[in-house]
This record gives C-alpha cells, sequence and structure tokens, in this order.
C-alpha cells in the first residue's frame, strides 16, 4: 500500500518544483490540510489555454492523473466553472494554479485520459 502524505505537504512540494523551473504556481484555493483532494490547473495565458487535471486512482491502486475538462483546451472561465461545481461538492478542495505558456502540469504521476 502507497504511503499517503499530508495534501499541505505535496502542495507545497509540488509549487516549489514548479518555481525551480522558474514557472509560477500558486494556491487559488486552500483546502483541508491533512487530506484534501487537489485539483491542478494549467493556464497558458492565452484564450483558450486552461486544463484542470483531477487525482484518482489506477486498478493498482496507483495515483494518476485525468484531464477533468477533456481532451483540449478550454477557456479560464471554462475551466473555473469546473473548478466551482467541484467545489460545491467537495469543500476540503485545494486549487494550484499553473501558468506555463507551454502548457505544462509538472505533475509527477501518470496522466490518463479524460474524466
Amino acid at each position: 500500500m502507497e504511503s499517503r502524505i499530508k495534501t499541505g505537504i505535496w502542495v507545497s512540494a509540488f509549487i516549489r518544483r514548479v518555481g525551480a523551473d522558474g514557472t509560477a504556481a500558486m494556491v487559488v484555493r486552500k483546502g483541508d490540510t491533512d487530506a484534501g483532494l487537489v485539483l491542478i490547473k494549467t493556464n497558458r495565458l492565452v484564450d483558450p489555454g486552461c486544463m484542470v487535471y483531477s487525482p484518482s486512482r489506477d486498478l493498482d491502486g496507483n495515483r494518476v492523473w485525468s484531464r477533468a475538462t477533456g481532451p483540449d483546451p478550454v477557456s479560464e472561465a471554462d475551466a473555473d466553472a469546473y473548478i466551482a461545481r467541484q467545489l460545491s461538492f467537495d469543500p476540503d478542495l485545494w486549487v494550484v494554479e499553473v501558468e506555463d505558456r507551454d502548457g505544462r502540469h509538472f505533475l509527477e504521476e501518470p496522466v490518463t485520459g479524460t474524466i
């Protein structure tokens, strides 16, 4: 079984990793520090240029990420609307935004298809 670290620690490490590359990443919504789910929003700073990634588990229990807003970039308004819907279901949710003109997500785990 994979050990799980607290969400607040994972988010801090993720932001450091992104920042080490000279790319901006910030917490736009802080959720439960122990076990909150994290959505990663990438923003290419063009329209449409946003994607939202949501974590899940594969059949072996390993973390994978899905393109929650579909296979292609969406407008920032559409990405924010998706996040708002998720927040209505899960008030403990974290949202981290990565601003990268190349659209990199910086996730270490595999990104599978869409939800």
